[in-house]
């Protein structure tokens, strides 16, 4: 397992050009949960833009409640703090796009910090060549003195080798240094992570979803190809993705029904897991 340079909180902010986002940053060694400890912090009050970063987890967690490989002083494993009040019928749009705003952010941080180019798998999946390198956990929550907040959790695996995953995932994943052959500065990584999220952020409250949207859909590898999508009660669809809708949701046309039959409605799915199905 390689090594890397160790986190600093010094190191970040000298690379930092945000307003808010890492100005108090939480440094552990080792946690549990980089998004546990995030939210205990926003029911507590603590402020907008709180950054809780890990050196390893022991509990680490990705969407749909599968574990994250967290191993330790290699990769990146932080959780912030956002509250981020909009107006109206734009706080329902915000929280479903604010995963993929994430991705979106998270993206442009490595093709800058690790001169990589990053696709995106719906919803929120980071790809080199169909294997991830990373992923994304948002979660919502209310502190009865602070009001509404949401916790945006990211892991990368940035400096290990792929012989270090478990087997399980040996043949999905990679890492940054893997793909680049050079170990990339996870302190330089992860302020450019954090200015490019506030960009985000703040367009999104600005102009709302059109140029975000058009940004997203330039990395997302799913449009246009064929998926197996399985929804949350177990359902399993098969279709072509025909794009992201602009409340975030992935539209999906169904295999075509065998002669005779009314053609399949156009699917808006909001939660699903997504496999690229090879044709």
């Amino acid at each position: 397992m390689n090594s890397s340079l160790p986190l600093s909180i010094q190191s970040i902010h000298n690379a930092l050009t945000t307003h808010s986002l890492g100005r108090r940053i939480e440094l552990r060694d080792q946690i549990g949960s980089t998004n546990r400890e995030a939210v205990a912090l926003a029911q507590s009050g603590v402020e907008h833009g709180t950054v809780v970063l890990a050196d390893t987890q022991t509990e680490g967690r990705g969407r749909l409640a599968r574990s994250w490989f967290s191993p330790s002083g290699i990769n990146l494993y932080c959780s912030i703090v956002i509250r981020t009040a909009m107006v109206g019928d734009r706080q329902s749009a915000w929280l479903s796009w604010l995963p993929l705003i994430t991705a979106l952010a998270a993206a442009e941080a490595i093709d800058t910090a690790a001169s990589t180019h990053i696709e995106v798998k719906w919803p929120n999946d980071l790809l080199i060549g169909e294997r991830k390198v990373g992923g994304i956990l948002c979660e919502s929550g209310t502190a009865k003195q602070s009001g509404p907040f949401q916790v945006v959790g990211i892991g990368l695996n940035v400096n290990g080798s792929v012989t270090d995953f478990p087997e399980e995932i040996l043949d999905i994943a990679t890492t940054l240094r893997h793909e680049t052959g050079r170990d990339i500065d996870r302190n330089r990584l992860l302020a450019k992570f954090l200015d490019e999220l506030e960009a985000c952020i703040e367009e999104f409250s600005a102009r709302g979803t059109e140029r975000i949207a058009l940004a997203y859909q330039r990395r997302c590898t799913t449009i246009g190809k064929t998926v197996k999508a399985t929804l949350a009660e177990g359902r399993e669809i098969i279709g072509i993705a025909e794009g992201v809708s602009q409340d975030g949701s992935l539209t999906v046309a169904p295999r075509p029904q065998p002669a005779g039959r009314q053609p399949p409605e156009i699917l808006h799915l909001r939660v699903a897991d997504i496999i690229h199905v090879r044709t």
